[in-house]
């Protein structure tokens, strides 16, 4: 047996036990558990200390798996699988009967996805070869591998710096090429309805208006007050991916200038794109490319080293307003609403 199969096999057998396993995926790193059980899932909400009406994501090996998780499923949702799965891609769809309530936060909704990442296939496809999980259902609930609201792990280091030893396994595919969660389309309102891009990823709506034929809503608000609920989904609260370091979304020429004079003696650590900001006078000055996939592929990755860098104040340059922008422009929007302590005020600069 080769020494990575044996690991999978380790993963696999430790999964069904009910324990803990983190995994890359395309997008960020994962903390897994099976889904089919609810002793295991209220270890993730444990170790992240994740609120119980948070709904997980479950990943499953293949679109074929999708009809023992949700119910209802209409044509949209497997024109999206065939086009987009596996990939960076999770279908929020109406639950099957027998689907455990610890995993969808409660809700009638559930979330489901086909990561692209080879390791996390090699884990769900073993773990389905092994019979799966509790009652045979073949799917692993897998939030980020960290902190509840704290920036998502990129890298396997990530993982044990955040979870330490709640973890029993991780699984190490280095860097997450992705670096920023799914894409999330809600197509739990049934045929006919117009989908809802409910969290922005690397898969865009105009991508799925190629596939389905019409733009999707965007955001989570209902159109009006008489409207349905919005499901919960991850990644929805406004303080989210958020370091501890108090940090602002600037323009470039006001982070030169800050960073340059820096306010009664507090420090600086600047991430930005511009060329401009290179030799700001800083305590740590990262930058990343000017292009939106490249910056999110270190995103998470630069803003914890700046978190490290003993700093007092985080300063990030705003992102272009565009579409191909829009993803990244979200999560540093929830990231500064939570720098510093979930849902406190950021000091003034």
């Amino acid at each position: 047996m080769r020494p990575e199969a044996a690991v999978i096999d380790h993963a696999v057998a430790l999964l069904q036990a009910g324990e803990l396993v983190a995994f890359p995926t395309e997008t960020v790193y994962g903390l897994g558990a099976d889904a089919a059980n609810p002793a295991a899932v209220g270890r993730i909400f444990a170790a992240k200390g994740r609120p119980a009406d948070h709904p997980l994501i479950v990943h499953l090996p293949a679109d074929g798996y999708l009809d023992n998780w949700a119910t209802d499923i209409p044509r949209q949702a497997w024109e999206l699988t065939e086009a987009f799965w596996p990939g960076p891609l999770t279908l929020i769809l109406r639950r099957a009967r027998g689907v455990p309530t610890a995993v969808t936060g409660g809700q009638e909704t559930i979330g489901l996805r086909v990561p692209a990442h080879p390791l996390a296939l090699a884990l769900l496809r073993a773990f389905a070869e092994a019979g799966g999980g509790l009652g045979g259902l073949c799917g692993v609930a897998a939030p980020s591998a960290n902190r509840f609201g704290r920036i998502s792990p990129t890298e396997a280091a990530h993982v044990r710096a955040e979870l330490g030893d709640s973890v029993r396994l991780i699984l190490d595919g280095g860097r997450c090429p992705v670096g920023i969660e799914s894409t999330i389309v809600d197509l739990s309102r049934g045929a006919g309805e117009v989908p809802r891009v409910l969290r922005p990823g690397a898969i865009t709506p105009e991508q799925i208006a190629t596939v389905i034929g019409r733009l999707p809503e965007v955001g989570c608000q209902p159109r009006s007050a008489t409207a349905e609920v919005v499901p919960r989904v991850p990644g929805a609260l406004a303080a989210h991916y958020a370091p501890v370091t108090p940090m602002r979304l600037l323009p470039a020429t006001e982070i030169a200038r800050l960073a340059d004079t820096p306010a009664a003696g507090r420090s600086c650590a600047v991430l930005c794109h511009s060329q401009m900001l290179a030799g700001a006078a800083a305590l740590l000055v990262r930058r990343l490319p000017a292009d939106p996939s490249h910056y999110a592929h270190e995103l998470y990755a630069a803003l914890r080293q700046l978190d490290h860098s003993g700093a007092d104040l985080i300063l990030v340059e705003d992102v272009p307003s565009t579409a191909a922008w829009s993803a990244i422009a979200d999560r540093l929007q929830r990231a500064a609403s939570g720098a510093g302590g979930i849902g406190k005020c950021l000091p003034e600069a």
